[in-house]
């Protein structure tokens, strides 16, 4: 039988761990066939990104169209976008319903902390978030969509109902990057719904959260509902 196609938006990692490197093989393993759009060559190891070479938004809008009149694309999954102008290229793709079951993660803050984008990109994504069935930030990436002040698990709670209203069905707040019990939240409509993995000893992070959202974009592919499909990719990323 013929795999579901899954679009990942992102940008290249040499090293292999991250980006569409990272998507394809997850998409592969999964069992379904991955495609893609190139916003961004890096430089880019499991120690940090020395150079970044942002693609022209014209061009990522001709990369959708080539993969989108061809492919029946299931699902998609947005990484680094790099910059407001490619940001509102793929927004406009998902205003006209043609990301179907998209999963944004929302690439807004460095390792070290850094906020990437300036106030308009920020506001971009917000609008991007709209189209998405899913959306997949980190802790401090949630406290920049929320504009709010978030230094634990505990603390998303209660902007749970903020965090519902940013338009995906789903919205996980993943806490890879704290100490403890590998923690995620998943917050919808209906509630919050923690979902926990003990910390494996291990030092290969290097683009778990690019993982963690194909697999998501994925596993809706193959017909999971949102909340199935992150619980799914939880498991799938804990066993690599």
């Amino acid at each position: 039988m013929t795999p579901p196609v899954v679009l990942t938006i992102a940008g290249v990692d040499p090293s292999g761990g991250a980006g569409l490197s990272a998507d394809l093989t997850t998409f592969s393993a999964l069992g379904v066939h991955g495609t893609c759009a190139v916003t961004a060559l890096t430089a880019q190891n499991s120690t940090g990104v020395h150079d970044v070479h942002v693609t022209q938004p014209r061009f990522v809008e001709t990369q959708l169209e080539a993969v989108l009149d061809d492919l029946p694309v299931a699902a998609a999954k947005t990484g680094f976008l790099g910059r407001e102008p490619i940001i509102r290229a793929v927004l406009r793709w998902a205003e006209a319903g043609r990301l179907p079951n998209l999963v944004v993660d929302p690439v807004l803050v460095a390792t070290d902390g850094t906020r990437l984008l300036d106030a308009g990109a920020e506001a971009a994504y917000r609008e991007l978030l709209q189209h998405a069935r899913v959306a997949t930030p980190n802790l401090p990436e949630a406290a920049v969509l929320l504009d709010a002040e978030l230094t634990s698990m505990d603390e998303v709670t209660p902007h749970a109902d903020r965090l519902a209203t940013l338009g995906p069905e789903v919205v996980v707040v993943t806490g890879g990057q704290l100490s403890g019990d590998a923690i995620d939240v998943a917050v919808t409509s209906a509630g919050v719904e923690p979902m926990t993995a003990e910390r494996l000893d291990t030092t290969n992070v290097h683009g778990s959260g690019c993982t963690f959202a194909a697999a998501t974009a994925a596993r809706l592919a193959l017909g999971d509902d949102p909340l199935d499909a992150v619980r799914a990719a939880k498991v799938f990323v804990h066993g690599q």
